[in-house]
């Protein structure tokens, strides 16, 4: 099945004029995203290279070096992460087109979706419309006084904490993602600007700074994350300054800044948008598995 759906991707994009490329698993920097942990490996000499995340940064590279729209097939590593749906390693299909907003991309990935897996049911709501239609609240106009008591009268937990965010991620993935089940695809697109990641912000119709990005779940799993790409290289670096500023508030270490990234950003990143997507995961809604351990040929544990 996973040899099937292999040929099929590569048919897909060869039929869309998308380039596959490969770029290397270990690099002299990695993310720093605070939830997100790679591995390092010591490469001798006093130096240090990481198992890549993602392959995001590099393909970025050949973006701004003209390549024109690529895809690639991948592994990425990840620390901890490891349960039902995740693996330390796992296999990741990522793929960018040179101007494409992400309401296009969407549409693209929803194509991709369908070819793949037959008819299903598809919607498209912003961030604001999941909180507003299943929670009732709006997320952000509400205060962490109401949604620290929503959470509370809904799940049994009992602590505080002072980060809008940290409410909002757990009332979405606790009250929210479980209703997705028997929708077929939802996107939900236009997250806090706080959520931005690696995403150019705008301003929505009602005043409020999103994130022009977009998750997309089949049920209740998540399954793609999409950016209309970031190509500010002063605000991206801010940004991984100020993710390692929250690493270090949170304990961890500071990751080195991909500075080669930067440089293309500057050289000139055409606008575009990507997308990554989880393929263990569309194998396992293929193959109707509930762990991922089911399409895998072998766990880091034999």
């Amino acid at each position: 099945m996973r040899a099937q759906l292999l040929i099929k991707i590569r048919r897909f994009f060869e039929l869309r004029n998308v380039m596959e490329v490969e770029t290397p698993l270990l690099s002299s920097s990695t993310v720093t995203d605070p939830h997100i942990d790679a591995f390092s490996l010591d490469a001798g000499g006093g130096s240090e290279l990481f198992l890549q995340t993602s392959p995001e940064y590099m393909m970025k590279r050949l973006l701004a070096g003209g390549s024109g729209a690529i895809f690639q097939i991948c592994k990425a590593f990840r620390q901890g992460e490891h349960g039902a749906s995740h693996n330390i390693e796992f296999t990741m299909l990522e793929w960018y087109r040179p101007n494409f907003n992400y309401h296009e991309l969407m549409t693209e990935v929803e194509q991709f979706v369908l070819a793949l897996l037959g008819p299903l049911p598809s919607r498209k709501l912003t961030y604001r419309q999941l909180f507003v239609q299943y929670l009732g609240i709006d997320p952000y106009l509400s205060d962490i006084v109401e949604m620290q008591a929503l959470a509370e009268a809904n799940l049994e937990l009992s602590f505080a904490h002072a980060d809008r965010d940290t409410w909002l991620e757990l009332l979405f993935s606790q009250l929210i993602e479980p209703k997705l089940v028997g929708e077929g695809m939802t996107f939900v697109y236009d997250y806090p600007a706080t959520q931005a990641a690696l995403a150019k912000v705008a301003v929505d119709e009602s005043g409020s700074e999103v994130g022009q990005r977009f998750e997309l779940y089949l049920g209740d799993m998540e399954l793609a994350n999409g950016y209309f790409e970031l190509d500010d290289a002063t605000e991206q670096l801010r940004r991984f300054n100020a993710d390692n500023e929250q690493r270090v508030a949170m304990g961890k270490l500071e990751r080195p800044v991909d500075n080669k990234l930067i440089a293309a950003i500057k050289h000139g990143l055409p606008e575009c948008s990507g997308v990554a997507l989880g393929l263990d995961r569309l194998l396992m809604i293929l193959a109707d598995a509930s762990k991922i351990d089911k399409v895998l040929s072998f766990t880091p544990e034999g």
